[in-house]
């Protein structure tokens, strides 16, 4: 599939079938980095729901270290490897692979996710298994660098269209309506889908000029960003959590990280420091 056809995420399960078809590994998995963590979004042969949910930081267990040195690590003993952390056990462990291998997907030098492929035997891994493992990772990162240069083309071509201050109060609406509904949602799919759309509306926004005192790259969880945007509508705290259906005292802890993240004193400056990182329409 070209990359321009779909989205990053059925390249990924592109890349890991492709994976599995072509070693001898029964199982693989992978997925991109999303805020600063790599989100599993495929996983194929696998005997157990145990690898569901899996996200790697940088540095962290097997594929941490592999795009941490920009190169494939492998362990054909997963339990007692002395080389990796053990953060994931709950999650390789659980699913029962003794033999790890991990491909970081590297684009323009830097890490854009991690491939995995295991077993649950041992099994010495050699080059005409890591050969074509090392192919797949490569043909992904050159698909994104592809979409990578097409989307910014596309952002110096097309700049972001003007919008009167009653439909930019709608969008903002709409996007703060988008997250309560994705955040009650259980169906992976279906959440995919509304974050494309929330994405795809963010693009209506004209960007906010960046000065010295911009704010820096800010990484809010999706719980932080859910209640910001409906503070960034004008509702209460109480209203928020009716929305959301959480406690009243979680939204204030939730609305408090973000605030911390975002150095501001106030929600309001929070708001306005969101839009200015491009979080919030």
């Amino acid at each position: 599939m070209s990359v321009q056809a779909g989205t990053a995420q059925e390249l990924v399960a592109d890349g890991v079938r492709e994976l599995a078809r072509r070693t001898r590994f029964p199982v693989a998995f992978g997925g991109l980095i999303e805020d600063g963590e790599v989100a599993v979004t495929t996983i194929v042969g696998n005997r157990t729901r145990h690898l569901d949910g899996l996200q790697v930081r940088p540095e962290r267990g097997l594929g941490g270290r592999a795009m941490i040195e920009l190169r494939p690590r492998m362990t054909n003993n997963y339990r007692n490897s002395q080389q990796i952390t053990h953060d994931y056990d709950l999650f390789v462990l659980g699913e029962g692979l003794r033999t790890l291998l991990a491909l970081p997907i590297v684009v323009a030098g830097r890490p854009r996710g991690v491939l995995y492929a295991g077993a649950w035997e041992e099994s010495q891994v050699g080059g005409v298994t890591t050969a074509p493992a090392m192919s797949v990772a490569q043909r992904m990162a050159t698909e994104l660098q592809i979409r990578d240069e097409v989307e910014r083309r596309l952002r110096e071509a097309s700049p972001a269209p003007s919008l009167a201050a009653p439909q930019r109060e709608d969008l903002r609406e709409s996007f703060a309506e988008l997250r309560s509904i994705a955040a009650g949602l259980d169906d992976e799919t279906l959440r995919s889908r509304i974050m494309a759309v929330e994405k795809r509306l963010l693009g209506f926004v004209e960007p906010v000029p960046v000065t010295t005192s911009s704010v820096p790259t800010v990484h809010l969880s999706p719980r932080e960003l859910d209640v910001l945007a409906c503070a960034a509508v004008g509702s209460t705290n109480g209203e928020i959590a009716s929305q959301l259906g959480l406690r009243e005292g979680t939204v204030k802890a939730y609305l408090g990280a973000a605030m911390s993240k975002l150095d501001a004193s106030t929600r309001h400056s929070a708001v306005a420091r969101a839009r200015r990182a491009g979080l919030l329409p």
